[in-house]
């Protein structure tokens, strides 16, 4: 169940263009994980029963990118950073529901425990070649996430190039497809990174800056709204209205307070 102000609220979404969501790890169970980026599976599936039950079209990113014109009514992109194997349950939701996703992979940890440094992710391997192709097959989109998980503004010359080189030829050879998606690690970009971007032949690239996905006009600065652990249907349907993470009730009051005074002020001029 949403709360009727969250439900109010969204009846205005998807009139500034297509949203991007970031999801990470999808957890067994219905509590609340402990790392900020998982959620519960039954959070999860809350969340796309919504989409779907509210009209929101689920294009992958290559789709969006390719043609954005097309999406001119509830277009909620869905993606996952770094490959976790627990995606494959996300995976079998999403294809009961006709939904496609865009999976960014760490190249470097296909099929084993990930390689760079914990904090408080879930343990386990990462998603391996043969699950990745599956994935594909179904019409889910592959995209890179650098070998290693660096942050790319923080690397010389010769590893950008390489993080983002290797990255694409790897799953290239794996799923015998191009890669024309990105994500940078950590949201870390500046545009040093974006031209590698562009050089090593990637066509569009996300960031984790909120707001609409296209607004900056920039296939390559294409902006997510972050999925947290606490995350409900109803506070779901409040990011997709306001195009923001912070959607607190403090947040609704402040917006709710502004939009009055604004009426005010009109009454009174």
């Amino acid at each position: 169940m949403i709360d009727p102000i969250s439900r109010y609220l969204h009846g205005s979404a998807g009139r500034h263009g297509p949203v991007m969501l970031m999801y990470h790890s999808v957890m067994p169970g219905n509590g609340t994980p402990d790392w900020p980026w998982g959620i519960s599976m039954q959070r999860f599936r809350s969340h796309l029963d919504f989409l779907a039950d509210d009209g929101w079209s689920t294009p992958t990113m290559a789709e969006l990118v390719a043609s954005p014109e097309k999406w001119t009514g509830r277009t909620a992109v869905i993606t996952f950073d770094d490959g976790y194997v627990d995606n494959l349950a996300a995976w079998d939701e999403l294809q009961k529901r006709g939904m496609h996703a865009t999976l960014f992979i760490v190249t470097g940890s296909i099929g084993h425990e990930p390689s760079w440094p914990a904090d408080g992710r879930p343990a386990g391997r990462m998603l391996s070649t043969a699950e990745l192709r599956a994935m594909q097959a179904s019409g889910m989109e592959i995209g890179s996430h650098t070998v290693n998980h660096v942050r790319l503004t923080q690397a010389d010359d010769n590893v950008l190039c390489a993080e983002l080189s290797d990255s694409k030829a790897a799953l290239e050879y794996a799923l015998g497809s191009k890669i024309s998606s990105f994500a940078y690690p950590y949201g870390a970009w500046d545009d040093r990174c974006v031209n590698a971007v562009r050089a090593a032949g990637y066509r569009a690239a996300c960031t984790t800056r909120t707001g609409w996905a296209l607004r900056d006009g920039d296939p390559c600065l294409l902006r997510r709204l972050t999925i947290f652990n606490t995350d409900t249907a109803g506070s779901l349907a409040r990011k997709l209205y306001f195009g923001s993470n912070d959607v607190s009730w403090q947040a609704v009051a402040r917006y709710a307070m502004q939009r009055a005074m604004i009426r005010v002020g009109r009454r009174t001029e």
